[in-house]
C-alpha cells in the first residue's frame, strides 16, 4: 500500500487571502492535484519539544472556487516530521518572531522534511541586503546608517530610491533628487538618526515606464515569463500592493542572464521558490520570503507555474538531479 504523501503549508490566514491574486494558492491547487493531502498551519500553530518541531495542523482542502475555496479539518497536534513538505509562505515582516518560527522549521529539516524555501536561507538572506553578493547585477548601491554617507551618494548620483530594509509593499520608499530639501528629513526618518541600517540605490528611471519586473525562478530556472509591475501615474512605486498594475511580457535577453548569475546560486542554498526584481536590467532585490506573481501569469500566458512548483519538489523529495534548463519553457506552457 502506497503512504499517503503529505504537504505542510505555513501562512497567513487563508480565509483573508486574495483568491484571484493568492500564489500560495496556486501552489495549493497544484500539490492537491498531484496527490498531495495538505496540512495547514498559521505561525502560531508551530512550536517545539524537548528539541522536536511539532504543530497543530488541520487537515485542508482548496478548490478553484472565488466564493470558497478551501476546507479546514478539526486541529490535531502532530510532529512535523509527519510531513514530507512545508512550504514557508508566511508573508513579511520578517521580524523575530518570523526568525523564531525558522527555528522550529529546521529543527523538522534536521529530521528529513523538505522546507520550501529553506529555513538558514530565510534568514540569512535578506532580501534587499543579498544583492551584494551579485553586484555585477546591480546598480549601484549603499547600506549605511551614517546620514552624511546616504547624503554623498545622493550628491554622487544624482538621483536616489531610499528605503527601509525590513520593509515591505513598497511601504516608505522614497525618491530623491539632489536638491530634494526633504532629504535630510528622509534619512532621518530611515535610519532613525543613525541607529539603524538603510538602503539608498540610483534611481533607474526605465521604472515609469517599464515598470519593476518580477521574475521567478523555480529550482534556479526561471519561468519564461515576468511580470512588470507598472508605477500608477500619481506614484513611483512599482509594488501592486501600492497600485501599480501587472503586465506580464516574456523574458528579455538580461532577464535570462540575471536568472543565470543568481538562480543557480540560490538552488544550491534550498531556495526553490524565489522573485527578483528588476528594473531596467538591474536587480533591486531578492525576495525568498513569500513571493507573488504566479496568478497573474497563469491568467495572462496560461502557465502552470503551481505545477512546476511541485514538480521541482518531487524531484528534490526524489533525490533526483535538478533539471535541464531547456525544460523550463515547455513544463511552463511558453
Amino acid at each position: 500500500m502506497t503512504a499517503v504523501r503529505r504537504l505542510g503549508v505555513v501562512m497567513d490566514p487563508i480565509g483573508a487571502i486574495s483568491y484571484a491574486k493568492d500564489s500560495t494558492l496556486a501552489m495549493l491547487l497544484a500539490a492537491q492535484a498531484r496527490g498531495f493531502a495538505l496540512a495547514y498551519l498559521e505561525q502560531r500553530d508551530l512550536l517545539l519539544r524537548d528539541g522536536v518541531a511539532f504543530g497543530r495542523m488541520r487537515a485542508l482542502t482548496v478548490r478553484a472556487d472565488p466564493a470558497s475555496w478551501f476546507t479546514l479539518g478539526e486541529p490535531a497536534i502532530e510532529p512535523l516530521s509527519a510531513l514530507g513538505c512545508i512550504l514557508m509562505r508566511k508573508d513579511p515582516p520578517f521580524d523575530t518572531e518570523y526568525v523564531y518560527s525558522t527555528y522550529i522549521l529546521e529543527r523538522a529539516e534536521s529530521e528529513g522534511v523538505l522546507i520550501v524555501n529553506r529555513p538558514r536561507g530565510l534568514r540569512d538572506m535578506n532580501e534587499k541586503v543579498y544583492t551584494a553578493w551579485f553586484p555585477q547585477c546591480c546598480a549601484p548601491t549603499l547600506i549605511t546608517r551614517d546620514m552624511g554617507e546616504m547624503a554623498g551618494f545622493l550628491r554622487e548620483q544624482r538621483k536616489i530610491v531610499c528605503k527601509p530594509l525590513d520593509g515591505m509593499g513598497g511601504r516608505s520608499v522614497f525618491v530623491l533628487g539632489e536638491d530634494d530639501l526633504n532629504a535630510r528629513v528622509v534619512f532621518e526618518t530611515l535610519t532613525d538618526y543613525g541607529q539603524r541600517f538603510a538602503i539608498a540605490q540610483r534611481y533607474i528611471p526605465d521604472i515609469v515606464e517599464s515598470g519593476d519586473a518580477r521574475v521567478l525562478l523555480i529550482d534556479g530556472e526561471p519561468v519564461p515569463y515576468a511580470l512588470a509591475r507598472i508605477p500608477s501615474a500619481h506614484d513611483h512605486r512599482g509594488n501592486l500592493a501600492a497600485g501599480a498594475r501587472g503586465v506580464g511580457r516574456p523574458l528579455n535577453e538580461r532577464d535570462r542572464w540575471l536568472a543565470g548569475e543568481i538562480g543557480p546560486a540560490l538552488a544550491a542554498q534550498g531556495m526553490l521558490f524565489v522573485g527578483l526584481d528588476v528594473i531596467g536590467g538591474f536587480v533591486t532585490e531578492i525576495n525568498v520570503t513569500s513571493p507573488t506573481g504566479v496568478r497573474e501569469l497563469d491568467k495572462q500566458f496560461g502557465t502552470r507555474i503551481g505545477e512546476l512548483l511541485m514538480t521541482a519538489i518531487e524531484r528534490r523529495l526524489s533525490g533526483a538531479p535538478r533539471r535541464a534548463p531547456a525544460s523550463a519553457a515547455a513544463a511552463a506552457g511558453g
